[in-house]
């Protein structure tokens, strides 16, 4: 990913000042963060929220792709509003992820009076991604949750837990992600389904969430950046 979006952003007339990979993290010092406008950070889940915080500290705007850190989400947003800083995560930065995002909740709100259709949801991704489920599928089960108050949370498949939404995370070499809701019952099935062809549209949406964000103060979602709220 860092690769791609430095290519993305030099072809946007964008300057990388900096870069920061396993080979040099002890550069990362407010200082060196303090030489640009905005941090996009997509690393491991075992380093983001440190290298979130000290960005804050540094009084630079950031943005996170990185997930599997999140039980530490609701510490970097009140550190950001302590500091005026400001920060965004996303757990999927494709304009096409967000928008079907909220057609997963419109979906959910018309089936929420039909509890003879029983929701599921399945995420397959490249044999690397170290966390499952994706991020983007417990964003996923989250917008569902809200919405269909007979699921009272998720759980990896297998599960007996028949008041779980059942989450199947697959890894299959090569594929960038793919998502699907499944509504089944006796008679029919109702699917929706978000496809990545390639890593184009993290990359895209990740730029876009840079340019917005930077200049403003507080904790935002791409739902800001796309004026989806």
């Amino acid at each position: 990913m860092g690769k791609a979006i430095e290519q993305e952003a030099l072809s946007r007339g964008h300057e990388v000042v900096g870069k920061i990979g396993y080979r040099n993290t002890s550069s990362l010092t407010i200082p060196f963060i303090q030489q640009s406008e905005v941090v996009i950070e997509f690393s491991r889940p075992e380093a983001a929220f440190e290298n979130i915080k000290m960005c804050i500290d540094a009084g630079v705007p950031v943005i996170s792709g990185t997930t599997g850190w999140l039980d530490k989400l609701d510490d970097v947003k009140k550190h950001c509003n302590e500091q005026g800083s400001a920060f965004l995560y996303a757990s999927n930065f494709s304009i096409g992820v967000n928008l079907f995002f909220q057609l997963n909740k419109l979906l959910t709100k018309l089936m929420n009076p039909h509890p003879q259709y029983q929701p599921s949801i399945e995420e397959i991704h490249h044999t690397q991604k170290l966390d499952a489920p994706s991020g983007t599928a417990i964003t996923l089960a989250s917008g569902l949750l809200e919405n269909f108050p007979s699921k009272k949370s998720w759980a990896l498949s297998p599960t007996e837990d028949k008041e779980a939404l059942t989450i199947n995370a697959l890894r299959v070499d090569k594929v960038p992600g793919t998502h699907s809701i499944s509504w089944d019952s006796e008679i029919d099935s109702i699917e929706i389904k978000h496809t990545a062809h390639s890593r184009k549209g993290f990359v895209v949406g990740a730029l876009l969430a840079a340019e917005w964000i930077v200049g403003k103060k507080g904790c935002f979602g791409m739902e800001d950046v796309l004026d989806m709220k």
